[in-house]
């Protein structure tokens, strides 16, 4: 077969994508309204069944390099992609009336949550420094857009400007290392770079600094202390739905190029970025803990305990290797990736129960506002509880087994203490997750309205995230094989 074919081929999620985002583009621009065209959300959700149908075709596929292995197809990309669009597709459902009790359901929002997902499966699956970059300037420009969506809320056009302004920054730290690691390694290829410490002499200084801006880069992407000051505003400036995209799939393109960039092209210098990420860690696991406490916005806590769990995915990180010796690193990484899926899943049922409670001129973004829910809707109330306990780590949820593969990792890493800190804000983060169900279910209705009883696709999806976290928590192997699996393939090549 003709290298050009096989190119495509390895790319064919990307431009399913791609073409699919074109045709809702056309279908908005040449089908009028009185032609029965479908809703833009509707097509949006039907734009994701071609990358959809394009990666589980290629899952079970030796790994694939295409584009001068700039490009790389493996078993990683494929469960991250995957969990992508079920990411995306959550919170169209879950936003769809949201977005038009404020008139802001509108064909670009949809094209634009799409070119957001299309950057973030370049990035989850660049080999090449550059194609990352591409790939995160795509997500990111998209991103910008969608929180000034609400043009007549000045909150969202604050949000949007701090949101532009300290990703430019963070994206120039980015730019500046990838571009020291150039010159260090005279080449932008992941394997290139990483084939650099054993090929001869090597400048390990011009190295160091690049790790460094390319760990701040990526610290910012994640939400990491102190590179977090953008995060709050964002999460409670934005549209709720917006929110949702911007704190669901872009984490997994967030792990995704950290583990692309640190483990795969820059494990001679992990001594230096695993001390970086330590530090992150513990500062994310502090500051992201006990600043939610003192929130009583729904959403500025959310963005609060987020970083918290950032703090989680980078001890996973930072365990991989120990001593120069990767024999841990399967299990340190897996036990990452599982962390990131599981927050994931449960934020996303945490901010759909927030778009399926708000309505017109009522956005139910206060703690406040879920006063007596039990009473209202016992069944969101419930899937709430579930919420709750799993970001905070109770069993059987995903998020107790979650917390406790990474912490056995640290612990096999030797970083007892790592993992001592982080048990401890662990039960200091329970807390503010307890006030919510406290608020719930003790105390009185502050909101008369109530809800509809009607079963709707928003219902259903929110049955289905709901009993996910609690079917995962207690049977966490097969998600754990195969982030294991995905993992070892990644590292085996």
């Amino acid at each position: 077969m003709k290298p050009e074919l096989l190119n495509l081929l390895a790319a064919l999620p990307e431009i399913a994508l791609l073409v699919a985002v074109c045709a809702v583009l056309v279908i908005d621009a040449l089908v009028p309204q009185r032609c029965c065209r479908p809703q833009a959300s509707t097509l949006a959700l039907l734009a994701l069944l071609a990358p959809l149908a394009a990666t589980l075709w290629q899952v079970g596929v030796p790994t694939q390099y295409a584009f001068s292995k700039m490009y790389v197809a493996d078993g990683l990309s494929h469960l991250l992609k995957l969990c992508a669009y079920a990411a995306v597709a959550a919170t169209l459902v879950y936003g769809r009336d949201y977005l038009r009790a404020r008139g802001i359901d509108r064909p670009e929002f949809h094209v634009l949550a799409l070119t957001a997902l299309l950057g973030q499966m370049v990035m989850i699956s660049a080999n090449n420094l550059l194609v990352v970059y591409l790939g995160l300037e795509l997500m990111s420009l998209s991103l910008y857009a969608l929180v000034a969506m609400r043009r007549d809320s000045p909150v969202a056009g604050e949000a949007a400007m701090k949101y532009f302004v300290l990703g430019a920054l963070a994206s120039g730290f980015l730019l500046y290392g990838m571009s020291m690691i150039y010159g260090g390694a005279g080449s932008l290829e992941h394997g290139r770079i990483a084939a650099a410490f054993t090929g001869g002499p090597l400048n390990r200084t011009v190295f160091a600094f690049g790790v460094v801006f390319v760990v701040a880069g990526l610290a910012f992407k994640l939400g990491a202390v102190p590179f977090h000051m953008w995060l709050p505003d964002v999460y409670h400036g934005s549209p709720t739905a917006t929110t949702l995209l911007i704190a669901g799939a872009p984490k997994l393109a967030a792990f995704a190029i950290a583990f692309r960039l640190l483990v795969e092209a820059l494990p001679g210098v992990a001594a230096d970025w695993q001390q970086m990420l330590m530090v992150l860690a513990v500062a994310s696991l502090v500051l992201g803990n006990l600043v939610a406490i003192a929130q009583t916005n729904l959403k500025r806590m959310l963005a609060y305990s987020t970083m918290s769990h950032v703090g989680f995915v980078l001890i996973g990180l930072q365990s991989g290797i120990v001593g120069g010796s990767a024999e841990l690193a399967g299990a340190a990484y897996g036990s990452a990736l599982f962390y990131v899926l599981s927050y994931v899943l449960t934020t996303l049922a945490a901010f759909g129960v927030i778009l399926l409670l708000a309505r017109d001129g009522f956005e139910a973004d206060e703690i406040a506002d879920l006063a007596g829910l039990n009473r209202r809707s016992p069944w969101l109330a419930l899937v709430m509880l579930v919420t709750m306990f799993s970001l905070a780590g109770i069993p059987p949820f995903i998020g107790f087994y979650a917390k406790l593969a990474v912490l056995k990792a640290a612990i096999d890493a030797g970083f007892v203490w790592l993992a001592v800190v982080a048990v401890l804000m662990s039960l200091v983060g329970a807390f503010y997750y307890l006030r919510v169900v406290k608020v719930m279910y003790f105390d009185a209705p502050a909101d008369p309205y109530g809800l509809p009883g009607t079963i709707d696709a928003r219902h259903a999806t929110m049955v289905v995230n709901g009993s996910l976290v609690v079917w995962l928590g207690v049977v966490p192997g097969p998600l754990m094989a195969m982030c294991l699996e995905a993992v070892r393939q990644a590292l085996g090549t």
